[in-house]
Formats: C-alpha cells, structure tokens, sequence
C-alpha cells in the first residue's frame, strides 16, 4: 500500500491528497486536521476557558499586590472593579455575587491596612467598587436570560428542520442512506436547500433540490417541495410523473408571491429512482448539478443529462421530461449535492472540483463519504462557506459487505512544516 500525505499550501487554500489506496476498503480512517483544528483546537479551547475563568481571581491578587506595593495614593480600583465584570457573562450567579463580595472585602480590608478607611477617596473607590459588582449581577442575569432564549430558538429551529426536512434512515429497502445539511451561516439550522428519501412501490425515490432565495420563503418553498414530492413519489408510476407534480405545486406557489418573486421562484432539483432488485438508477435533471456515481474500485462518473432541462416552478408549461437510466451496480455509491458545494471557493476564487477531489477514493461507506467531503470543503475554504449545502449518498452494498467497513488510518498526526506549508503525516 503506498504512502499517504495531505498538503494545504499557503495561499491557495486548495488541499493536495497523494497516493490513491490501492487496497479495497481502504479510505479516509479519519477527518482531515490542520492547524488547531482537532486535539490541537480542544487544547487551546480548554486553555483559553480555564484563564478566562482564573482571571477575576487574577485580577484581585494582582489589585491586592499593586495596592500594598505602592503609596496610599495609588489605587488599583480599576483592577477590582473589572473582576466581577469579566465574571458576569461566565460565572454563574452565585459566582458572580461571591466575585463581588470578595472584591469589596479586599478593598476594605486594604484601606484599614493603609488607615484610609475614612478617607473620601477610600470611600468613593468602595462604593464604585459595589456598585459595578452590583452591575455585574444584573449582566450576570441579563447574559443567563438571553442564554436561554437562544437556546430555546436553536431548539425550535432543529425542530422545524427535522419536520420539514427529516433526516432518512440508515438503511432503506437494502440500500445505506446518510444526509447531511451544512447551513452557511453558524446559526442557521434550515434554508433553501432539500433532500427527501422516500420507500415506494416504484422503487427508492430521491430528490436533493436548492429553492431560489433565502429566508421564510425559501423555507416555505422547501416545505412545498418535500410535501408535494412524497404524494407524489407514492402515487406516480414513473419519475416524469413525480416531476410533474412538482412542477405543479410550485406553480400553485408562485401564483400566491408578489413581485420579483412570482416570475423567479424557481428550484433546480435532481430526482432519482432505484427500482427494488435491480442494478439501475433513474434520474430526471432539472437544471441541477450532475449527480456523481462512485464505484467500488474508484472510479467515478458524472451522471450529466443529455439535455440541458429548465428547473422546476419556471412558469412556462410541462417540461417534456425523460428519465435517464445508469448503471448502479454492487458496491457503487451515488451522491447528489445542491451547488453550495460545487461552488465553495477558496482565497483565490478557485471552485470546488467535488469530481475531481473523489475521483480515485475509497470510502467504508455513505457517512463516511459525506464527512469526508464537508472537510475537505472547509479545508478548501478556510470555513468561509457562503452558501448552504445539502448533500446526500446512496450506496448499494456489495454481497457480503457490511454496514461500516474497517479503513486503515491514512491522517496520523499533523503539525507545521518549515517551509510554511500544513501538512498531514502518515
């Protein structure tokens, strides 16, 4: 088996993978990490956390050891009043007010040391004192409230997302399934994109779709989609048929939008069909980037369509779809992903090449597959991703194989090369 190296050159952004695995099962053991990302991230993560955790204490010596170092009429005030400040939006309540507490003692304990307890300088830095810890616990509780309506809103946003946009079982009708759904923006759970996976009579049908826009109404238009593709998915005897019914919904749609958005509410999407027991894929392209089928000894084929198809919602008739069938034989994985991924772009402006990167990998199976792709876009990236993006894999196991196939460790360690460069070392 050859050797294995990952470099990220500086500058470029683009990853570079060596040798291809030569043996089958063989693939990417583990996540890719650069940098401080991975074991090296939790540590300066870790580290961070525990100083900004001992720095009200820090702060207090450091006042305490400034105050009796120095004449009467030097104070270390501003150091005591930050402590119970850079407590407030960290410690808890109880925290907080045990901060303050401790702060006040020290500074009146330091001026009955010096004898200038009754002085008005002493007095006002006292009072100062309390009244920003007594500020702090307002932050404190200020800080917890808005904590806990954030995470109320994250909740109920993974919720609507899990309704409209369900993730699929592992195993549907012999066949492994895995999804996942990157959102550009961090607090983002759901947008424009879609996938659906669906068990019928006709065989497993799919769609991964991308609906023009943002925000509420693109998110409506994914709930139309998906609602309208699992009726239809269930009732029609072909896939030109499901995509008609799509078609039709989304005109419905767009008869009830105003303005700009009655004339463009479109959505590009892919359908797919995989008759129960046979060895074929059916696909209907509408203006879609192409699906790609990875084969169980690394090859890989761009499903392109032979005709370049509208997408779907346009507003100008029944597009005269014709199914198109390949090859899907034992072992082989197909992937569909909306344009969020074929048009990530690193620092300069170089798209991301998915057929490109894939071509050649061997991966233990779809989850691993989708993993794997997400790294390498945020490596290729920098983690600046500007658009959503949903990708979903169907593999057809090969006789005997299991659910998760073992995979030799390619990534075994990283650190910084001397002529500037990341690179991750077998």
């Amino acid at each position: 088996m050859g050797r294995h190296r990952l470099a990220v050159r500086r500058g470029s952004g683009q990853p570079e993978w060596g040798a291809v695995p030569s043996a089958p099962g063989c693939g990417l053991g583990r996540r890719p990490q650069v940098g401080n990302q991975g074991g090296g991230g939790s540590r300066v993560v870790r580290t961070t956390r525990m100083f900004v955790r001992a720095l009200p204490a820090l702060l207090i010596v450091g006042g305490c050891v400034f105050d009796l170092a120095t004449p009467p009429n030097f104070t270390a005030s501003p150091l005591f009043a930050a402590a119970p400040l850079i407590a407030a939006p960290f410690f808890t309540l109880h925290g907080t007010v045990l901060t303050g507490v401790v702060v006040a003692a020290a500074v009146a304990g330091l001026r009955i040391h010096n004898g200038t307890v009754t002085q008005v300088v002493a007095v006002t830095e006292f009072v100062t004192v309390v009244t920003v810890a007594a500020f702090a616990v307002v932050i404190n509780r200020v800080v917890r409230r808005s904590g806990r309506q954030l995470a109320s809103a994250r909740e109920i946003a993974e919720a609507a997302q899990r309704a409209v946009i369900p993730i699929p079982a592992d195993r549907i009708a012999g066949l492994m399934i895995a999804a996942r759904y990157e959102a550009a923006r961090a607090d983002a759970f759901i947008g424009g994109d879609l996938f659906a996976v669906q068990d019928t009579p006709g065989g497993v049908r799919l769609v991964v779709g991308d609906v023009r826009g943002k925000g509420l109404g693109a998110v409506e238009a994914v709930a139309i989609v998906i609602g309208a593709f699992r009726e239809a998915a269930e009732q029609e005897g072909s896939l030109e048929g499901v995509a008609r019914r799509l078609e039709r919904a989304l005109e419905r749609e767009g008869a009830r939008r105003d303005g700009l958005d009655a004339f463009e509410g479109f959505t590009t999407a892919v359908l797919a069909e995989i008759p129960h027991g046979e060895g074929v894929v059916r696909l209907v392209n509408r203006g879609h980037p192409e699906p790609l089928l990875l084969y169980a000894d690394g090859g890989l084929q761009p499903v392109e369509p032979t005709e370049t198809a509208l997408p779907l919602g346009m507003g100008l008739g029944d597009w005269p779809d014709q199914a198109q069938e390949y090859a899907f034989p034992a072992g082989a994985t197909l992937l569909l992903y909306t344009d969020g991924l074929s048009e990530a772009r690193n620092a300069a402006g170089v798209f991301y090449d998915p057929a490109a990167r894939l071509r050649g990998r061997l991966f233990p199976g779809p989850g691993d597959l989708l993993d794997a792709i997400i790294d390498d876009v945020r490596l290729h990236t920098g983690g600046g991703a500007t658009d959503d993006m949903a990708l979903l894999a169907v593999g057809r196991p090969a006789e005997g194989q299991q659910d998760r196939r073992r995979t030799v460790d390619i990534i075994k360690r990283v650190h910084r090369a001397s002529a500037g460069s990341v690179r991750a070392v077998p």
